[in-house]
C-alpha cells in the first residue's frame, strides 16, 4: 500500500472544518436540529453540536472539528480521516480543494443564503474593508451571508454568470475557512477589469479585498485592474501553472503583467517564487509582498491606525 504524506497546511486546513459544516455537506440525512443553535445526529442522539464544538454526552467526550469526529466517533484512522477530508481517496468527500489538485470538481454545494448581510458587513468592516466595496460585491452576487453559520461566502462565477466556486470565512475570531464542496478552482473568487493587462494574485479573499481597499485609500480605482484569489497556495514541483489562474490567463490573452501578493512569510515567499518561475516568460511577473506585516490586511490595519492617530493629533479626538 502506498504511504500518503500530508503537508502541515493540509492538516491545518482539515482541522478547520467544523463538524456542523461537514454534516450539512456530507451527512445531511444524519443531522437533526434539536434547538435554536443545537444539533444532534440520528445515529447518536446524545451527540450534540453547538457553537463550533460537539460533545457525545453518553460517552463523555467531544471535540471541535470534523477530523475529531471521524476519528473518535466513526473510528477512522488519522490517515483515513485525512483522506476523506482532502479527497485523496476516490469517491470520498473533499471539502477543501488544494491548489495543486487536479481532481475533477463535482456539483457545487453552495451554503444556504441568509436574507441579511449584517454580520458579514460588520465583520469585513472590522477588518478594514471599505463599505462601498462590500456593497458592490453583494449586489453583483460575489459575496453573501450564509445560513446557519452567517459566514462570508465569496463566489466565483463562469462566463455565463453561473456560480462555480465558493470560499467561506467565519465571521468570528476563530480561523474557520475553506471551500464549498464541488468548488472548481479554475473559476476562483475574483474582481475582473475587462481590458486591463494587469493581474494581481492573492492567497485569499480577505487579502484581495484588503488590497482593493488600500488602492482606494491611495485615491486609485480599486477595480481598474484584475484581482484574483488563489484560494490557498502550493509550491509547484512540475512547473505547471495552478488551475486557479490557468483558465483566467487562457481566457484573457491580453494579460502581460502579473503581481504576486502572497503573505510575507516563509510559505508565502516560497509559493510566490515557485509561481513566478512557472509563468511563461511572456509575462512580466513580480513578487510583491505587502510593504508592512504578514499580509495586506496587516498593512491595511496599519494605514487605518495611522489615519486615526493623525485625526487625534489634529482634532483632539479620543
Amino acid at each position: 500500500m502506498d504511504i500518503i504524506y500530508y503537508t502541515r497546511e493540509e492538516i491545518e486546513r482539515a482541522r478547520e472544518m467544523d463538524l456542523l459544516t461537514y454534516m450539512r455537506l456530507y451527512e445531511p440525512e444524519n443531522l437533526v436540529r434539536v434547538g435554536a443553535d443545537v444539533y444532534s445526529t440520528r445515529e447518536h442522539d446524545s451527540l450534540k453540536i453547538s457553537n463550533g464544538k460537539w460533545m457525545w454526552w453518553s460517552r463523555e467526550f467531544g471535540g471541535a472539528s470534523a477530523l475529531d469526529y471521524l476519528i473518535k466517533v466513526k473510528g477512522k484512522s488519522f490517515p483515513d480521516a485525512m483522506a476523506m477530508l482532502t479527497g485523496r481517496k476516490e469517491n470520498s468527500p473533499s471539502p477543501f480543494s488544494f491548489s495543486g489538485s487536479n481532481k475533477k470538481p463535482g456539483r457545487l454545494l453552495l451554503p444556504e443564503k441568509s436574507e441579511s448581510v449584517r454580520e458579514i458587513t460588520e465583520y469585513l468592516s472590522k477588518r478594514g474593508i471599505a463599505r462601498n466595496i462590500i456593497e458592490i460585491l453583494i449586489e453583483d452576487g460575489l459575496l453573501y451571508e450564509s445560513l446557519p453559520q452567517h459566514s462570508c461566502i465569496f463566489v466565483g462565477k463562469d462566463g455565463n454568470g453561473t456560480p462555480r466556486y465558493a470560499a467561506y470565512r467565519a465571521c468570528s475570531d476563530e480561523r474557520i475557512l475553506g471551500e464549498a464542496a464541488g468548488s472548481d478552482k479554475s473559476y476562483p473568487f475574483r474582481i475582473e477589469a475587462p481590458g486591463s493587462p494587469v493581474l494581481h494574485l492573492f492567497e485569499g479573499a480577505i487579502d484581495l479585498l484588503s488590497y482593493a481597499t488600500v488602492r482606494q485609500r491611495h485615491s486609485l480605482k480599486w477595480n481598474e485592474e484584475n484581482l484574483l484569489s488563489m484560494g490557498g497556495i502550493s509550491v509547484s514541483k512540475t512547473g505547471r501553472k495552478p488551475i486557479a489562474i490557468k483558465r483566467f490567463l487562457e481566457e484573457n490573452a491580453h494579460i502581460d503583467t502579473i503581481h504576486i501578493h502572497f503573505d510575507k512569510d516563509a510559505p508565502g515567499i516560497r509559493a510566490a517564487e515557485s509561481l513566478k518561475n512557472a509563468l511563461d516568460s511572456s509575462y512580466q511577473a513580480t513578487v510583491s509582498p505587502p510593504p508592512y506585516g504578514k499580509d495586506y490586511n496587516d498593512y491595511l490595519q496599519k494605514l487605518i491606525k495611522e489615519d486615526e492617530e493623525i485625526w487625534r493629533s489634529n482634532y483632539g479626538y479620543n
